[in-house]
């Protein structure tokens, strides 16, 4: 019986690679629905090719032009910013691909494993933001997270070698982006051009900045502590430049288990599709004979500033990691639009964090005001 599949922002990075997976596995999994926020042409290109009974956009005029647009079939479309919560809720979807960007992703992840789903997760973003709801959806229901992130997708296979009493430390793997040999003054002349071209990963504009960055990273760093139920000090991360080896796990009795595979997203996608089984390879397989040298360097967080304000938000753990988020997609976006410099997105963060009162977090609601504070922070600080 083929695997129901529901693609949650199926135009971004994530939802094109993810469409690319289920176009090469027809006989294995059925979409049964998409969603986006406003790209109508992609969303009617994938409604004509997979035939998808529910289609969820954001945008109301978006929305009208697609149901005028799609002549082959009768979709049903959900319009308005609960339509991929909607979606995820789905009697019919076995398993909700979760590609959307950044903390809009969270509620959509909630209500998908209260919905008793099986979600594959490619937004870190509402683990960190909304750990304390997860759990609580994981532990009185069936919903189940498989990771889509290369990084936790390899340290979720690696953790197959052993059980979880004898797992020794999580290591995050990072490839440093563009700027892994910069000094703090070169950092300063960094333009937005400079920091959307990645050696390695083609993925969306936000992403490309945060591995630059490196608040990808932190933010993995707090995802792995939750999604693996581990202790912070357990949790590091090491740069390894050619994106060969995406993370490790290191037993108890120094056995490390690694993860290999070309840089190639749509292998951790598949993966998630089809656990506990393996399926036939989409993407390139490794040359070891044409590799020259796989290797290591430690992070510099001296200038790269995001590493410790990450482990600084896990140790108060309950509003602090929002506004680690917040803070960065504010500033992230203020660099793009060129308001601020490359170097100022840390700055932004740390001043947020420190800044902000404390604050209790016992409803979604509360996520949402922390998240709203912290923007607020960021965009009217000096």
């Amino acid at each position: 019986m083929k695997k129901r599949v529901a693609v949650l922002g199926c135009t971004g990075s994530i939802g094109r690679q993810s469409m690319n997976v289920l176009c090469n596995n027809l006989d294995k999994f059925e979409v049964v629905a998409i969603s986006a926020n406003s790209s109508a042409e992609s969303v009617i290109n994938y409604a004509n090719e997979f035939k998808p009974k529910y289609i969820g956009l954001s945008n109301t005029y978006a929305a009208q032009k697609v149901e005028q647009e799609i002549k082959s079939y009768s979709p049903e479309i959900i319009c308005g910013n609960e339509s991929s919560s909607l979606i995820a809720e789905l009697d019919c979807v076995d398993i909700v691909i979760n590609g959307i960007s950044g903390f809009s992703g969270m509620m959509p992840l909630i209500k998908a494993l209260n919905a008793n789903k099986v979600v594959a997760l490619a937004n870190k973003e509402s683990i960190v933001c909304g750990h304390k709801f997860v759990y609580e959806a994981l532990n009185n229901g069936h919903g189940k997270i498989i990771p889509v992130d290369s990084e936790q997708s390899a340290i979720f296979q690696c953790l197959n070698c052993g059980t979880k009493k004898e797992v020794s430390k999580l290591i995050l793997t990072a490839s440093g982006g563009p700027f892994k040999d910069y000094s703090r003054d070169m950092l300063y002349n960094v333009k937005v051009e400079d920091a959307l071209n990645h050696p390695t990963w083609q993925m969306g504009r936000k992403i490309t900045i945060d591995s630059a960055t490196l608040f990808n990273k932190g933010l993995e760093i707090m995802e792995a502590k939750y999604l693996f139920d581990v202790p912070k000090e357990n949790v590091r991360a090491v740069i390894q430049p050619q994106s060969i080896i995406h993370s490790m796990v290191e037993y108890c009795d120094g056995t490390v288990m690694a993860q290999m595979s070309v840089p190639d997203m749509r292998l951790a996608i598949q993966y998630a599709l089809s656990y506990p089984e393996r399926i036939d390879r989409i993407i390139d397989r490794l040359d070891f004979e044409k590799m020259s040298a796989i290797t290591f360097r430690k992070i510099d967080t001296e200038i790269f500033k995001a590493i410790p304000l990450a482990y600084a938000a896990l140790d108060e753990e309950e509003y602090l990691p929002i506004v680690y988020n917040a803070a960065n997609e504010m500033a992230v976006d203020m660099f793009i639009n060129e308001k601020i410099g490359f170097m100022d997105i840390a700055e932004k963060v740390e001043y947020a964090m420190n800044k902000i009162e404390k604050m209790s977090v016992s409803t979604v609601e509360d996520i949402f005001e922390v998240d709203r504070i912290a923007r607020d922070l960021v965009k009217y600080s000096v």
